[in-house]
């Protein structure tokens, strides 16, 4: 399983995480819900091995983060809503370096390359353009090809589909569920797109201020709020507000809680 635990992250008087626990299971589909700042990507950069917490643990499939993070990093890769790119390469070619990287062989790497993008609905001539002159949404392809090409055994996808037109979306998305079905990954996405969490997620976690206040189905959190109405006519926004205090919209401060002390 993964779990982390207590997870907490100070930059001077900012506090980025506040003692953040959640329990992933093989192939469970959780998506973390936060406004914007409230340290949904500070978590996932914690739980890739990019940033170490100040307090708490991480631990993949048994592996401790820091301890081990060599063993932990074969078996998670990450899309974030920011990729880079070697942008005077095609696709391909950047995804032929990538899969050297981790060990893929060339003749592998292509094969994979070309069905991955095929799949995600990029063009065979989009596929050999430079990247710095694709769209952003179909950059945002390329990062979800790479993500996926090694086929690691945990996901996780920071606000993946941020920005992109709604059939990129939706071909993303689709992608996600295909792979996660075919191949049981354990996905952790991070979004503050409701419908895309509730689609893509059997669970779902809201975070605010770094630290996780509610967790559960959609219908277990609709049934906190209900109040005798009828669990159908709670939309998942209004979860949201009714067990934060605040809206998805309404943005933290980027990242970061300022703290006494």
């Amino acid at each position: 399983m993964i779990r982390f635990t207590n997870l907490s992250l100070r930059r001077g008087a900012k506090l980025l995480l506040e003692g953040a626990d959640a329990t992933l299971n093989p192939g469970d589909r959780i998506g973390l819900i936060g406004a914007n700042g409230s340290g949904k990507s500070t978590l996932i950069r914690t739980l890739s091995t990019l940033v170490l917490a100040d307090a708490g643990e991480v631990r993949v499939f048994g592996f401790d983060v820091e301890r081990d993070s060599m063993a932990a990093r074969r078996l998670i890769n990450r899309v974030s809503a920011d990729p880079s790119f070697f942008g005077q390469m095609t696709p391909l070619e950047n995804l032929q370096f990538y899969g050297r990287v981790y060990g893929l062989q060339p003749a592998e790497i292509r094969d994979r390359s070309v069905e991955i993008m095929d799949r995600l609905g990029l063009a065979r001539e989009q596929q050999r353009s430079m990247v710095k002159q694709l769209s952003r949404g179909q950059q945002q392809k390329i990062a979800v090809a790479r993500a996926f090409l090694t086929s690691p055994v945990l996901m996780l996808l920071d606000e993946p589909t941020t920005g992109l037109d709604p059939r990129s979306k939706r071909d993303v998305q689709t992608f996600v569920r295909e792979v996660q079905r075919d191949h049981d990954a354990t996905v952790f996405l991070t979004t503050h797109d409701m419908d895309e969490a509730e689609s893509l997620c059997e669970r779902i976690a809201f975070l605010v201020g770094g630290r996780i206040v509610a967790e559960g189905t959609p219908l277990e959190l609709r049934e906190l709020v209900a109040n005798g109405r009828a669990v159908d006519d709670v939309d998942m926004e209004a979860v949201f507000m009714e067990l934060t205090g605040r809206s998805v919209e309404d943005d933290e401060d980027e990242e970061e809680v300022t703290v006494d002390g």
